[in-house]
C-alpha cells in the first residue's frame, strides 16, 4: 500500500538549494534508513514527509495515520497508557524531568500505541543505552507498519531496515537492503568507477598516441627524387599529396573518436590519517590507571561499593553499561585524580567531554585543532577534511558550528596533541556515519592507551580490545571484543536460563503433588503446613519465570 508520494520536490535555506528530488515513493512494507553528511537535510526531509512543514516546490502527499519520534521535540500526546507505560518502563505521563532515554522510550511507546501506519524516529538511539537501543529494535521489528529512520547507528540500521537512502548534493540514491548491503554497493561502485576511469585514461592515451605516430608519418612522406623527370615528379606529388590527405584525415577521425569518447571524472581517494606519535611520549607502566576501594553514593543511591578495576598499557578499553550506572562518574574520577584512582606518573592525558568545553567560540577551526598540535597544518587541514569539514569551513568561528560540527572539531583538537592516554566520554553522538568511520579508523589505529564510553555496538566492537562493564555496583573486565563479550555473556545467561527452566520444572512437579494432597488430604497431612508450602511455590515460581 502506498504511504507517502512525492514529486518534484525542492527546498532552500536561503538562497541555497538543499533537496532537489524529482519523485519519491514509500510503501507499507518500507523500512527505510535515510544516511548522509551532517547539514545535508536528512531531518529536513522527515519534517517534509511528515508534512510538518511544506516544500518550497514539489508536491507531497501523505496518506494514513503516522507517528513520530523525535530527537528533541515534545511527543504529540504527553500520556500513555498504563500497561504501554508499565512495558517500557516509564511513568504514563510526560516530565521535562525524565532523562534523555526516558523521553525517548516515552516517545517510542506512544508510537506503538496509536496504531499508525508509518513510523518517523530522527535519531531515536541518541540518549539510549545498549540495552534499551536493543528493546527499540525488538519493538520495531514486531511493529506492523512502515519506518523511516534517521540514525548513525549502523547495527540498529542493519537490524531493522530493507532500504538505504543516502542523501548527497540534494539528491536521494536508493539502495535495496540493510546498512552492510549498502556499504557492499557503495564499496563496488566507487571500484567499478577507478575501474572506468582507468579505462578512460588508458585509451585516450593510445589514440593521442596513434595521433602522435600518424602526423609523424605524415611528416615523412618523401619528396620526389631530384633524378626524376617532371612527369614522374608530378605523379609522386599527386601521390605525396593523398597519402598525407589520408594521413591528416585519420589524425580529424581519431581526435573526433577522442571528443565522443564518455567523460570519467577521477574519483576522489580518501588519504590514510595515520597518528606519528613520538617515542618520547611512550608510557612504560604495565598499569596506566589503577582503582581500588571505590565508593560512591549520591543521595540514597549507591554508585560503587569497594570497587576495583585496572586499565592496561595500549589497551582500548570500551566502558559500558546501563543509564545512571557510573560510567560518566568513573570518567570525572579519574579526571580529577580521585584519592582511589591512580593515573601512571607520565601520562599525558587528552579527555573528550560531550560538553565540548576544549573549544573556543572566537576562535576559528583551524585555530582551535593548531592551538597545541605537534602536527604540521597540513595534517590538521587533512584531519579536519576527512572528518567532512574542508575548505574556506575551516575559517568558520566555532561559535557558528552545529553540534556535530564541534563535536568533530573537539575530536581534531584532543588527536593533535602531544598525549598518551586518550580518554573518550561518548564521542560517536552526532556524528554522521562517514565521520564516524574516520573516527573509527583513527582509532583502531591508535598506538597507546584508549579509555571510551559508547553505546554504539559496531563502534566499540571494531576498537575495543577490552570490555569493562558496570554491575551491581561493581566493575567487570573482560579481554576481548564486543562481539567475544556477547558470547560469553550470552552463554552465561542461556546456562543460568537453563538451570532455572529445571528449577521451575521441579516446583511445579510439587505444586502438582501439594495440590493433590490439598484436594485429598491424609490423615498424615497438615492442611496449614500444606497450604503455606502451596504459596510458598507460587511465589518462587513467579520470580524464577520473572527472571527468565
Amino acid at each position: 500500500m502506498l504511504l507517502i508520494e512525492g514529486s518534484n520536490i525542492k527546498k532552500y535555506f536561503g538562497d541555497r538549494l538543499i533537496l532537489d528530488i524529482d519523485n519519491l515513493k514509500v510503501y507499507s512494507e518500507d523500512r527505510i534508513g535515510i544516511v548522509g553528511a551532517n547539514g545535508v537535510g536528512k531531518t529536513t526531509l522527515v519534517n517534509m514527509l511528515s508534512k510538518r512543514f511544506e516544500p518550497d516546490e514539489g508536491l507531497i502527499k501523505l496518506y494514513g495515520k503516522y507517528s513520530y519520534i523525535s530527537q528533541l521535540g515534545e511527543p504529540d500526546s504527553k500520556i500513555i497508557s498504563d500497561e504501554m507505560a508499565s512495558k517500557f518502563g516509564v511513568a504514563a505521563m510526560w516530565n521535562e524531568k525524565m532523562s534523555g532515554g526516558e523521553k525517548t522510550r516515552f516517545k517510542l511507546a506512544y508510537s506503538l500505541e496509536c496504531n499508525s501506519s508509518l513510523i518517523f524516529a530522527d535519531e531515536p538511539t541518541s540518549n539510549m543505552d545498549i540495552e534499551g537501543i536493543e528493546c527499540m529494535e525488538e519493538k520495531f521489528k514486531e511493529y506492523k507498519g512502515a519506518l523511516i529512520i534517521i540514525s548513525h547507528d549502523r547495527s540498529f540500521l542493519d537490524k531493522l531496515c530493507n532500504k538505504i537512502w543516502e542523501i548527497e548534493h540534494g539528491k536521494i540514491k536508493i539502495y535495496n537492503g540493510n546498512y552492510s548491503d549498502y556499504a557492499l554497493q557503495k564499496t563496488q561502485e566507487r571500484e567499478r568507477a577507478e575501474f572506468e576511469y582507468e579505462e578512460y585514461v588508458k585509451e585516450k592515451e593510445r589514440l593521442q598516441g596513434v595521433i602522435i605516430d600518424t602526423k609523424q608519418k605524415s611528416k615523412n612522406v618523401r619528396k620526389a627524387p631530384k633524378r626524376m623527370g617532371n612527369s614522374e615528379a608530378r605523379l609522386h606529388k599527386m601521390g605525396d599529396q593523398r597519402s598525407r590527405s589520408n594521413l591528416d584525415g585519420a589524425v580529424k577521425n581519431i581526435n573526433k573518436r577522442i571528443e565522443h569518447l564518455k567523460i570519467k571524472e577521477k574519483p576522489n581517494k580518501q588519504q590514510d590519517i595515520k597518528l606519528n606519535i613520538p617515542d618520547s611520549n611512550k608510557l612504560y607502566s604495565k598499569i596506566v590507571i589503577d582503582g581500588r576501594n571505590i565508593d560512591r553514593v549520591f543521595g540514597k543511591k549507591v554508585i560503587f561499593n569497594n570497587a576495583e578495576f585496572n586499565i592496561y598499557n595500549e589497551s582500548k578499553t570500551a566502558l559500558i553499561g546501563a543509564n545512571g550506572c557510573g560510567k560518566s562518574t568513573l570518567i570525572k574520577m579519574i579526571m580529577n585524580e580521585d584519592s582511589s584512582v591512580k593515573v601512571a606518573e607520565g601520562a599525558k592525558i587528552g579527555y573528550f567531554s560531550q560538553d565540548i568545553s576544549i573549544l573556543k567560540e572566537k576562535l576559528t577551526v583551524i585555530e582551535n585543532v593548531m592551538e597545541n598540535s605537534i602536527y604540521n597544518e597540513t595534517f590538521a587541514r587533512l584531519l579536519l577534511a576527512r572528518l567532512l569539514i574542508k575548505g574556506e569551513d575551516i575559517y568558520k568561528k566555532v561559535g557558528v558550528l552545529s553540534g556535530g560540527e564541534r563535536v568533530k572539531v573537539s575530536f581534531a583538537k584532543i588527536l593533535v596533541q602531544d598525549i598518551n592516554l586518550l580518554i573518550l566520554d561518548e564521542p560517536t553522538n552526532y556524528m554522521d556515519i562517514n565521520s564516524l568511520e574516520v573516527v573509527e579508523k583513527v582509532l583502531k589505529e591508535y598506538s597507546r592507551t584508549l579509555l571510551f564510553v559508547s553505546h554504539d555496538r559496531r563502534f566499540i566492537n571494531s576498537v575495543a580490545d577490552n570490555i569493562m562493564t558496570i554491575e551491581n555496583c561493581k566493575i567487570k573486565s573482560f579481554n576481548g571484543n564486543y562481539e567475544e563479550y556477547m558470547a560469553r555473556r550470552n552463554t552465561k545467561l542461556n546456562n543460568n536460563k537453563q538451570e532455572i527452566e529445571k528449577e521451575i520444572l521441579v516446583l511445579q512437579n510439587r505444586l502438582s503433588e501439594v495440590i493433590g494432597k490439598l484436594s485429598m488430604p491424609s490423615k498424615r497431612d497438615d492442611i496449614s503446613i500444606l497450604d503455606q508450602e502451596y504459596y510458598s511455590i507460587l511465589a518462587k515460581l513467579k520470580n524464577l519465570k520473572a527472571s527468565i
